[in-house]
């Protein structure tokens, strides 16, 4: 069975120009069209859009998305499967980074609202100002 694009967007929780999109980005196969052009995807289309989403809500790019979805399509190699894993890994490692920064973040603004500061460049020439991180610069 076939889906035009309105039913696989709908399947899939897309938008129509999402699906646009990501044929034109590679993302999704370029679907076959009926003799009045519409487009027919096949119903796995549904599943690829859907783990093309999942991977964007943890963090990979549509780039890396292309990428995992080549090689998955190559699995009957020997050996293609570790490129998820090693990129889980490297995904993690930078959220694990992102997440160090953020906390490193909240706490200095935590300090700046204790310390009362009001007017960034009064407090910045405070000794003491959280704000400043170094003040060889």
């Amino acid at each position: 069975m076939s889906l035009r694009s309105g039913q696989l967007a709908t399947a899939a929780g897309v938008n129509l120009q999402t699906l646009r999109y990501y044929e034109r980005r590679g993302l999704i196969p370029t679907p076959d069209r009926t003799l009045g052009g519409h487009r027919l995807y096949p119903e796995r289309a549904v599943t690829t859009v859907r783990t093309i989403k999942a991977a964007q809500r943890l963090g990979f790019t549509l780039d890396e998305i292309a990428d995992l979805l080549a090689s998955a399509r190559h699995l009957h190699r020997p050996g293609e499967g570790a490129d998820l894993q090693a990129r889980t890994r490297e995904k993690l490692a930078d959220v694990q980074s992102k997440i160090a920064d953020l906390t490193l973040i909240a706490a200095t603004l935590r300090a700046a609202l204790d310390a009362g500061c009001d007017d960034l460049e009064t407090c910045v020439a405070t000794p003491g100002c959280p704000l400043v991180l170094d003040r060889r610069r």
